[in-house]
């Protein structure tokens, strides 16, 4: 089993960045694929980007697609999450999960952190 810890999110200006880490504890973790997930007022949860066990493959959503960069340090048992340019419509719970394999699809995903607030102002 793994258990996931997001962390790093907070207060953000329009066109700013901040970097989300989620920590598991896990000594599988190299094992999983990973993933970020948010889910804003209103809104139900949507995919934001994925990453292969290795690192070797990612995917992301079109509406962060060259913003966001999603990473991992297996050394570390860490996933990361860099967001650029960011803008109020990425206001949420960003979620970090894991999954057998790389997925777009919420239902997949096995473990879920407790989630981070991002809040970016107009």
């Amino acid at each position: 089993q793994v258990q996931l810890v997001e962390s790093g999110g907070g207060l953000v200006q329009s066109g700013g960045s901040l970097r989300l880490s989620c920590a598991a504890s896990g000594r599988a973790f190299s094992s999983y694929a990973m993933g970020w997930f948010r889910q804003g007022p209103g809104k139900e949860r949507e995919f934001v980007a994925g990453i292969s066990y290795n690192g070797a493959v990612t995917n992301y959503a079109d509406s962060v697609k060259d913003r966001f960069t999603i990473s991992r340090d297996n050394a570390k048992n860490t996933v990361y999450l860099q967001m650029n340019s960011l803008k109020p419509e990425d206001t949420a719970v960003y979620y970090c999960a894991a999954a057998p394999t790389l997925s777009r699809n919420l239902a997949w995903y096995k473990y879920w952190g407790q989630g981070t607030q991002v809040t970016v102002s107009s």
